[in-house]
């Protein structure tokens, strides 16, 4: 698996109707042992900061929920393995803030403090994609997760 795969995929995907969180998960859907019909509906609601309220980006709810998937612990009782995987999923997000000033929806889009919009998806316009920096989100994103499962790879 190369990272700039995952991180095209994760374009692709996006380019091609999904919302943020949608195209990171996708992109990640067979290495976490799901469909992308299943990673697609997972991360439904996530999109534009979820369900555009505009908080956290949807990359980063994408590449959280496709890291839950391949690392998160399932015992309820080991507080180590839990804590372990904070860890990890704050290595991943301050990787995507550090890149990018923020893991805030609105203000990698530069809107208002606090704004949030109707919960309608816009039309996916060349204008569209000209005024969002969306697809490279997603792809930095997938190329962050990407990079972590190479580093946790035992073929290093």
């Amino acid at each position: 698996m190369k990272k700039e795969g995952k991180a095209e995929q994760a374009r692709v995907l996006f380019l091609a109707g999904a919302n943020c969180a949608q195209a990171v998960l996708g992109a990640f859907a067979s290495d976490c042992g799901i469909t992308q019909e299943t990673a697609f509906r997972i991360a439904s609601g996530f999109g534009g900061g979820i369900a555009r309220l505009r908080e956290v980006c949807g990359a980063v709810s994408g590449m959280v929920m496709a890291a839950d998937l391949l690392y998160g612990p399932s015992n309820l009782a080991d507080k180590a393995a839990k804590d372990a995987h904070y860890a990890r999923i704050r290595q991943l997000t301050e990787a995507f803030r550090e890149a990018n000033g923020s893991i805030v929806c609105r203000e990698l889009l530069g809107l208002a403090p606090k704004q949030s919009d109707a919960p309608v998806s816009e039309a996916r316009t060349p204008e569209y994609y000209k005024k969002r920096p969306c697809a490279d989100l997603v792809a930095q994103a997938a190329s962050i997760l990407a990079a972590e499962m190479l580093r946790d790879s035992p073929l290093k």
